[in-house]
């Protein structure tokens, strides 16, 4: 990664496929650092694949590894996303973190639930610097 993350205000879209990384401060038209898991986003898993443990959330587990290790050296961490219910990517890397890397988790200061798809990453990097800016997150 071209940024340097280490005790840095950072937003991360997270998806089911993908996850982009920034400090806060960077740069206009700074691209963001891209996280993808390990299984392709065209497997379809049945309901009763899912349910008897025959699916990709198997895979999940090294996705948010790489995640967990991307912001572990940030100071405060912004989660966006755009799921619901069991697919959202937030609270599942969420409760990961809470799990098994509960000093990343207690770096999560909030979340923001936006339609991802339909922003730019201009766009995504400019409302987590409006929600940090705002008087009650201020630190």
């Amino acid at each position: 990664m071209s940024e340097d993350l280490t005790n840095r205000l950072v937003v991360a879209v997270v998806e089911r496929y993908e996850t982009k990384v920034w400090p806060t401060n960077a740069e206009k038209g700074a691209k963001p650092e891209l996280i993808h898991p390990l299984t392709p986003r065209n497997i379809h898993v049945r309901e009763a694949q899912h349910h008897t443990g025959h699916d990709s959330d198997k895979a999940d587990k090294s996705y948010f590894e790489e995640i967990s290790k991307t912001l572990e050296p940030a100071g405060e961490i912004l989660l966006v996303g755009h799921g619901t219910g069991k697919s959202n990517a937030v609270l599942k890397l969420i409760q990961y973190l809470e799990r098994y890397h509960a000093n990343v988790a207690h770096k999560i200061v909030g979340s923001l639930d936006v339609n991802v798809p339909a922003m730019t990453d201009g766009e995504l990097l400019a409302a987590a610097r409006h929600w940090f800016d705002e008087p009650i997150h201020r630190r």
